[in-house]
C-alpha cells in the first residue's frame, strides 16, 4: 500500500469532501486520517490516504479534474515508509491567555530549540464574553525525543508562559493536563 498525504484548499461550498472522497474511494483508497476546517471562507485540510500501490498514480491523476473545475487546489506527497518509528514520547500541551502577537512563534521556537516536534496543533482566538478581551487557546500534541528531560521541558515552557502572560500546561499523553 502507498501512503499519500493530500493538502487541499478551496472556496468553501458544499460537496468538497464528497468530491475528494469519491476519487479516493474509486481507486480503492482508504481515508485514514484528516484535519479539515473552514477558515475565513476557505475550506482547507490535510488527508492521509492509503491506496494500493498499483492505483496510486491513477488516483493522483484523477484528482486533477477537481482542480480544473476550480473546486480544490490539491498537493500530493508520498509518505516514506518507516518514517514514523522512533523512541520519542507524546505529550499534550495546552496554552490559554489573553491574545497577543507572537505566542505561537515564541512557543514553537522554544520547542524547536529542544528538537521537540509538533504532531498536531489547534488554535483559536475568541472574544471573552465577560471581559470583552480576546483570549487565545491552543491545544497541541508534541513528540518529545528520548534525550529531552520532561522536567526541564515543562519548567522552560512554564517560564516562557510567565514571560508571555499565558498559562502553558504540559503532560504526558497518557496523563491528564493540569
Amino acid at each position: 500500500m502507498a501512503t499519500l498525504v493530500l493538502t487541499v484548499i478551496g472556496d468553501d461550498r458544499s460537496g468538497l469532501v464528497d468530491a475528494l472522497s469519491g476519487v479516493i474511494a474509486d481507486h480503492g483508497g482508504n481515508w485514514d486520517k484528516s484535519r479539515m476546517a473552514r477558515l475565513a471562507g476557505k475550506f482547507a485540510g490535510i488527508v492521509m490516504v492509503a491506496v494500493p500501490d498499483a492505483a496510486a498514480d491513477a488516483l493522483v491523476a484523477d484528482l486533477e479534474p477537481l482542480e480544473a473545475q476550480g473546486l480544490l487546489d490539491i498537493t500530493v506527497e508520498r509518505a516514506v515508509p518507516g518514517d514514523m518509528e522512533d523512541d520519542s514520547t507524546l505529550y499534550r500541551m495546552e496554552i490559554f491567555g489573553l491574545d497577543h502577537p507572537g505566542i505561537i512563534h515564541e512557543v514553537s521556537h522554544s520547542l524547536a530549540e529542544r528538537q521537540v516536534s509538533i504532531e498536531e496543533l489547534s488554535t483559536e482566538a475568541r472574544s471573552a464574553p465577560m471581559a470583552g478581551d480576546t483570549v487565545f487557546e491552543a491545544h497541541a500534541l508534541l513528540r518529545v525525543p528520548a534525550g529531552v528531560s520532561p522536567a526541564e521541558l515543562t519548567e522552560s515552557l512554564v517560564r516562557l508562559g510567565d514571560e508571555l502572560a499565558v498559562d502553558i500546561d504540559i503532560a504526558r499523553e497518557t496523563d491528564q493536563v493540569t
